[in-house]
This record gives structure tokens, sequence and C-alpha cells, in this order.
């Protein structure tokens, strides 16, 4: 893939993009858009999803936005009625809602275990049941799941966001097997650290910006490890969905793409 996606493109497709008011799915929302596909923007942070979808219209490009926590099963209910009324049938689903939660197991409370598997595989498991009934109307789709190198190899600190990511790895090859035959495609993405707001929020980011003095010198410290020796910035990962997202890989399905500068290699 070049950097505008190589072939990859989305002419006249709706998708709907969870977790699009920042980050990877921002990034995912904005790509799609200027590949020609009608996106939903969705979020639970309201300002967040309408500024994106705002962004996407003032490009020239078509774009919802929609409250949606992933956790609820009424959201997704009116986020995919809402694509159907606007444009039609629902033609990509990209799951990019996320939350993490850094603490040893010993020191997390159930409420802290429970809130991650909630949002990142409840939320995976909502969007891809609702995805599926609306891609089947359209006759078939692609559903592209944001699962992490953390699935693969966890770290210290990431018992719950490493689980709830190695679940959503095998959920996704088990959706595949289902729904191939009825032209479904499901695929992941496994990103590494990339530069995005859920790395801010996490509680020893300021320790780390008093310890480095700036975040480009924070960036560099977390990514000593990685072969590349930098984070990815969330229009790298973006690229990596819009392939599986298009007719580019419609011989593509159960498969995953990891996008870690190969820090599983180490």
């Amino acid at each position: 893939m070049g950097a505008d996606g190589g072939n990859a493109r989305l002419s006249g497709e709706t998708a709907l993009i969870s977790g699009a008011g920042s980050g990877i799915g921002r990034a995912t929302a904005r790509l799609f858009a200027r590949k020609g596909a009608r996106a939903m923007v969705a979020d639970v942070n309201e300002e967040g999803c309408r500024s994106v979808a705002e962004e996407i219209t003032r490009e020239g490009g078509h774009a919802l936005a929609q409250k949606l926590d992933v956790t609820r099963e009424a959201d997704w209910e009116a986020a995919v009625a809402r694509v159907n009324e606007a444009w039609g049938p629902l033609n990509v689903f990209v799951a990019s809602a996320g939350i993490s939660a850094a603490k040893p197991v010993i020191e997390m409370e159930l409420a802290e275990w429970q809130r991650v598997m909630a949002v990142n595989l409840d939320g995976v498991f909502l969007g891809t049941k609702h995805a599926v009934a609306a891609m089947r109307r359209g006759g078939g789709g692609s559903i592209v799941l944001v699962s992490s190198a953390s699935g693969i190899n966890p770290g210290a600190g990431a018992s719950a966001y490493a689980a709830s990511k190695a679940a959503v790895r095998q959920f996704a090859r088990a959706a595949a097997l289902e729904y191939g035959a009825e032209g479904i495609r499901v695929n992941t993405v496994l990103p590494g650290g990339v530069k995005t707001p859920m790395w801010r929020a996490m509680e020893f980011w300021q320790d780390l910006l008093r310890q480095y003095g700036s975040e480009e010198k924070v960036w560099e410290a977390l990514a000593a490890n990685t072969p590349l020796k930098r984070f990815a910035e969330p229009e790298e990962v973006a690229q990596a969905i819009l392939y599986l997202a298009s007719d580019a890989a419609k011989f593509v399905t159960g498969a995953e793409i990891v996008i870690d500068g190969g820090w599983t290699l180490v």
C-alpha cells in the first residue's frame, strides 16, 4: 500500500466507525471519506464525533455524527437504523472504540476489569452482531475490528486490556467462519504503540512528562524497545483498515495485520 492507500477505494460505500471521535477511529473516518465513503462518525463523546463529522464535511465528504455508547445495545440499533435511513444498507463496520486500565491484577477493582471488557469486547460483539444483520440486507460487507499487539504480547499492568484484545482476535476468526459464505468478511488490525489520546489519559502519562520534559521525548522513550524506534501515527493504522475494508482485500477474511513497528518480534 502506498501513502494514499494504494488502489483501495470506498466510492459510494456506507461505513460506521465506532470510537471515531479521536485517535485511530478519527483518522479512519477521515480517510474513508476521502476515499468516497459516507461515514457515520460514532463515539460516546458527542463533541468529538461532531467535530470530526464537521471536518469531513468541510473537506467535501459525507458524514453523520452519532452518539454511541458501545456497551448499550439500544445505541447500536439506533446507529445502524440511522445509517440505513440516511444512506441505505451498511457496507463497512470498523470497531475502533477502546479503553485501557494500567494496573497490576491485585490492585484492580472488579468494576475496572468489567469496564474494560464491556467497552473492548462487549462493544465488539454488539457492533458485529448488528453490522452483520444490516450487511445481510445489502448482500455482504466488510468488518474490521481493532485489536492490539498487546493481544499477542501482553505487558505487565495491562492484564485487562491484553485479555480483551486477545479475545477480539479469536472473536474475529469465529465470525469470519460464520459469515464468509454470506459475503461478509471479518478481519483485524493489531496496532502497537500509536500516538492517540488513550496514552495521554493513562495515570503514568504525567509522570513521564515530568521525567522526560516533552511529549516527543515521552514517545521516544516508550518506543525505545521497538525496532523502528517510534510510535505510529493514527493515519498509518487507518491505511491498513482501509485496505481490509475495500475490495482490494475482497479475498481476505479471518486475517490479522500487525502494525507495531516490529514490537512483537522482540
